[in-house]
């Protein structure tokens, strides 16, 4: 039991009460992007779906229609609706910030064991805030293993993404086998042939397993694997960017198209409205003027006709009166004259009637009429 203590870097027994934080605060927005792209919430059911959009349950479940993507509409194969795949990339995440939150706090976090003391020593391989007196524990119970540990205040004048970055590479896996990942075997092996993790225990116990390299050169292999395909969809992108680019052109060319003529539309009907206006005041005017004149000429014959009714009027009534008063005398020397006048009524014959409205200034009224 002589072995040496684990390196902690810089946390020693006595370490004095954590300073306030030195670093800016958590710029919220740069980490945006592990939020459920739906309801934009921190959630720990975070689902990966084959479109590469991450949603949370509630957000797949409130889905209609079930079984597309609410963000692409991207089909869903699964039959409900929901992705087998979680997103535990956004998950871990969100639990690491959380971790991160606590040392901005203004008494600093307290002891993940005691729950008593302020934390001096962030320990990332348990991720546990510890206070002097149990990290002097911490140091005993793990002096065999190389726990990576850190100041309190040394997390604080660091950035959230300094800390997300350090806590990544701390990481373990551990072994596949059932039963293994609870008695704490760790794997650093993979099996190509099985496409699993492996403890050295199970690597060389059973045969089934027979190609092997370490699990760092596996992740790298696979990160690189995605770095090549993410460049070689970013050569494709190009195209669809500037089929995206064509097509918001055209659309815009549409609206601009769609705009001018109902423009064009709006002009020509007004100025259809202002001809129109023109026309209906000039056949008004016309009209006006012809019935003025048919009113003129129907008032001198109505006028003509009704001084010949007088006229018979009075020579029948004069008649009448010569028959009853005149003396002889009277009656020798006044009747030439009178019928002499009323022969020449004789003579008079009423005018013809006639409709007077188809005259040919109101015929080419009509006309006009017609071809408007």
């Amino acid at each position: 039991d002589g072995a040496a203590a684990p390196v902690e870097t810089g946390a020693q027994p006595g370490t004095p009460p954590c300073l306030p934080p030195s670093h800016p605060p958590l710029e919220e927005d740069d980490f945006q992007f592990i939020l459920c792209e739906g309801c934009r919430q921190e959630s720990p059911n975070l689902k990966l779906l084959t479109c590469l959009h991450t949603l949370c349950l509630g957000c797949l479940s409130e889905n209609k229609p079930i079984g597309q993507c609410p963000v692409c509409s991207t089909a869903i194969p699964q039959a409900s609706g929901i992705p087998d795949m979680d997103n535990l990339l956004f998950t871990n995440l969100q639990a690491r910030l959380k971790v991160y939150k606590k040392l901005s706090n203004s008494g600093g976090p307290s002891c993940s064991r005691c729950r008593v003391e302020t934390a001096a020593v962030w320990c990332s391989e348990c991720e546990e805030f510890l206070c002097t007196k149990c990290f002097e524990d911490h140091q005993w119970f793990f002096k065999k293993r190389s726990h990576k540990a850190k100041r309190v205040e040394e997390l604080r004048a660091e950035s959230a993404h300094q800390f997300l970055e350090d806590n990544r590479k701390s990481c373990s896996l551990f072994c596949s086998t059932p039963g293994h990942a609870e008695q704490g075997h760790i794997s650093s092996i993979y099996c190509q042939q099985c496409e699993k993790a492996l403890c050295c225990s199970c690597a060389l116990l059973d045969s089934r397993h027979t190609s092997f390299c370490d699990i760092r050169s596996e992740t790298q292999r696979r990160q690189q694997e995605l770095g090549t395909i993410t460049r070689a969809l970013r050569h494709q992108r190009g195209g669809f960017e500037a089929t995206c680019a064509a097509l918001q052109e055209e659309a815009a060319r549409l609206e601009r198209a769609q705009r001018e003529l109902r423009e064009l539309i709006r002009q020509r009907v007004e100025q259809l409205v202002r001809l129109l206006r023109r026309e209906e005041e000039e056949l008004l005017g016309m009209l006006e003027a012809r019935q003025e004149q048919g009113r003129r000429e129907l008032a001198r014959e109505l006028q003509r006709v009704e001084g010949v009714l007088r006229r018979m009027e009075a020579g029948e009534r004069l008649v009448e009166k010569m028959s009853l008063y005149a003396t002889e005398q009277e009656v020798m020397d006044m009747q030439p004259f009178i019928k002499g006048a009323l022969q020449d009524l004789q003579r008079l014959q009423p005018p013809e009637a006639r409709d007077r409205t188809q005259a040919g200034d109101l015929a080419e009224c009509r006309a006009r009429l017609q071809a408007l």
